[in-house]
């Protein structure tokens, strides 16, 4: 990794900037695929498999068949790992769940709020080079504990795990689609895909310029994606061997993909580029891993302060606190998208089982987005009952305050309440 000594705070923002894709010619690549599965539904999404993957779908949707087969085609150890990592997920976030707390504002006057499950959710998951089997856990799970009553999965890999994973969190119709035309189906609906309200998943590039212009049109989408990314931050009680292995974690998603070192220690960024240095050489995707590193840094600091205030410069989507005080430094950490404390807590295990979720704001936005919870797949509706006595308590207040804003309409529907009560 390049190392970059003891920077000035005026170099930070430079040192931190995420790589750039140039997002306006991808826009335009993928509108007119938006456009053409808007118009001509699934002949559309017939035609762009055949242009962009080579592959002739006789039929959109997955069989039964395909999903009864996908289990009988997985060992059992890795159909034992799916379940318990299910269990992990399911019990972290069925502890999101808020009961209904009704709140009396003043005599009479009573409030509350329900949560409601996304009607329709579509889930993503991209073919690629690796099958996310465990993001159809992420999505789908919080999808089944919210009550959605439709989750759709869209995507162009037949791989048995995806399709075992998608009958635990209840997938109730699933599509070999994949790419900006899946999501143009997920948002638009074509005559065998169902349009959707929220659109969940990762991407590339293309995938990910299709959800934001989708959510242009009123299709929400989970948050705003970019390349995975993780940032270190060790001292002199990490393991070289620990840290490099989690930097490579990350690294071999992609070429674009970001890890960052942040250290006080100058004896460790050395040792850990020579773990680097041996670990990537016994690594499948070792090519992938190696442009990402090279495309990294490692920064040293003076001191815990400025790492802490450069980490949350940076807003990681993923942050491990390699240090010895790590839950100390955590309070500290205003921005990240998940955080992973001391030396045994590898971030692989938030990405496939411990229980939190691994669908999480990159290239910054953690600084303002979570990520996805149980929240992410409920509408939040309020409620509110006023009685009698409530409507006499209150009315004079909005009265006041309509009339003001000179909205006489709002004061008469307050004012002829409570003349009736006079009237009594």
């Amino acid at each position: 990794m390049k190392i970059v000594s003891f920077p000035d705070r005026s170099q930070w923002p430079e040192l931190l900037a995420r790589p750039e894709h140039e997002s306006g010619n991808i826009e335009q690549v993928v509108q007119p695929i938006l456009q053409q599965v808007k118009e001509k539904g699934d002949a559309a999404l017939r035609d762009l498999a055949l242009k962009f993957d080579k592959r002739e779908l006789t039929e959109l949707s997955f069989s039964a068949e395909a999903f009864e087969q996908a289990e009988s085609r997985l060992d059992e150890t890795l159909k034992e790992a799916i379940r318990q990592a299910y269990k992990n997920i399911r019990r972290f976030h069925e502890a999101q769940y808020q009961p209904v707390e009704k709140i009396e504002t003043m005599p009479g006057v009573t409030c509350w709020r329900r949560s409601i499950g996304i009607e329709k959710v579509g889930i993503y998951i991209p073919g690629g080079t690796a099958p996310l089997f465990s993001t159809v856990l992420m999505l789908g799970v919080p999808a089944q504990l919210a009550g959605c009553r439709e989750i759709i999965l869209c995507t162009p890999s037949d791989h048995p795990a995806i399709l075992y994973a998608a009958g635990l969190v209840g997938v109730t119709k699933a599509f070999q689609i994949g790419g900006a035309q899946a999501i143009a189906a997920l948002a638009y609906g074509t005559e065998s895909v169902p349009k959707v309200y929220k659109i969940f998943g990762p991407g590339n590039p293309y995938v990910v310029a299709a959800k934001m212009l989708v959510s242009k049109e009123g299709v929400s989408i989970d948050m705003p994606a970019g390349p995975s990314e993780v940032a270190v931050y060790a001292d002199d009680s990490a393991q070289p061997a620990f840290v490099a292995a989690d930097l490579l974690s990350q690294a071999e998603h992609g070429v674009d993909s970001q890890v960052l070192l942040v250290t006080t220690s100058k004896k460790l960024v050395t040792r850990v580029n020579m773990a680097l240095t041996t670990q990537l050489e016994e690594l499948p995707r070792r090519d992938i891993a190696r442009k990402a590193i090279e495309n990294s840094k490692a920064i040293l600091v003076e001191n815990e302060d400025d790492a802490i205030d450069l980490l949350n410069e940076y807003a990681a989507e993923h942050l491990i606190l390699s240090v010895e005080n790590a839950e100390e430094v955590s309070e500290r950490i205003i921005n990240a998208g998940s955080i992973f404390l001391g030396h045994f807590t590898p971030e692989s295990c938030g990405d496939y089982a411990s229980g939190t979720n691994h669908t999480l704001p990159t290239n910054g936005y953690a600084r303002a987005y979570s990520g996805v919870s149980l929240d992410s797949f409920v509408k939040k509706v309020t409620v509110q009952q006023i009685t009698k006595e409530g409507i006499r308590a209150i009315g004079p207040t909005v009265e006041a305050m309509a009339e003001a804003e000179s909205l006489h309409a709002h004061k008469r529907a307050v004012s002829i309440r409570l003349r009736s009560l006079e009237e009594m």
